[in-house]
């Protein structure tokens, strides 16, 4: 068998392992890491029915690793019967967010309007979470479906920072850092973050500092998560299908090892 095909092969069984394990309902078990468990603890410590600013903060590119994530933290919120505003300072996040959002809330018979809104994009994203601190319906006069926002009844009792607990940026890259800048620095507001795993290194100096309440990372920090709320979900296959390809791979090139060196005896013996 010539090497493309070989290639070919390996490339095929990974594919079939990858599918077959995100495919069954074995949950990956892990660990619970510190910051995951701070996280939930946040989440859950919450009085009944506080208010929470979900930010949609992030690219496609990174929903695998972020969606995951979001539908956790979401899942906990509505769980504990939390109020929730959705919103996206990047303009891709708009439809996930709302997409999200409204799946979560069918799960836990929320209605729109009283249990949650989603605001939708704001551009200019300093601007807008200076705006917020002063007034979120001025802000977003509308909602992302086009409803005023002084007919929403959640909105209602929500003028700005000072009427929510605080806010959970869902980010692929820097925006959880003007939240933090912007947000409570001048308006006090507690941040906390949920972020792709190659932003951890990024953000552990804002947690121990204490500029961030609390944070969850990457895949493995929403299997972890998808633990503490006994809710599986695609982070915990995710993680399952993910160490299975490394021992896949491992095994591959234990393998080649092998028959490299038994050909090059083979030749040495001719």
């Amino acid at each position: 068998m010539n090497k493309v095909h070989s290639r070919h092969l390996a490339f095929a069984g990974l594919f079939i392992l990858v599918t077959a394990l995100m495919l069954i309902r074995i949950q990956f078990k892990a660990f619970i890491s510190p910051d995951t468990q701070n996280m939930f603890d946040y989440i859950d410590g919450l009085p009944e029915g506080s208010a929470i600013i979900i930010s949609f903060d992030h690219e496609a590119s990174s929903l695998p690793e972020m969606k995951p994530l979001g539908l956790a933290i979401l899942r906990h919120a509505f769980a504990k019967n939390h109020k929730l505003i959705g919103l996206a300072l990047l303009a891709e996040g708009t439809g996930i967010g709302y997409r999200q959002m409204q799946q979560t809330a069918k799960e836990y018979q929320k209605e729109y309007g009283i249990d949650y809104v989603f605001l939708g994009f704001k551009p200019q994203y300093i601007a807008a979470i200076l705006s917020m601190g002063e007034s979120i319906q001025s802000t977003f006069p509308e909602d992302y479906l086009g409803n005023p926002s002084s007919e929403l009844q959640l909105l209602d009792q929500i003028h700005n920072y000072s009427s929510v607990v605080g806010v959970v940026s869902l980010a692929d890259g820097s925006l959880t850092t003007h939240w933090m800048e912007y947000g409570r620095a001048r308006y006090g507001i507690e941040v906390s973050a949920a972020v792709a795993a190659a932003m951890i290194t990024t953000y552990d100096p804002y947690l121990a500092s204490g500029q961030l309440r609390a944070m969850v990372g990457g895949l493995r920090g929403a299997a972890e998560y998808e633990q503490l709320i006994q809710r599986g979900g695609s982070g915990g296959r995710g993680m399952l299908a993910q160490s299975f390809s490394h021992l896949y791979v491992i095994a591959l090139i234990i393998i080649g090892n092998v028959v490299y060196f038994k050909s090059r005896r083979k030749d040495a013996s001719k």
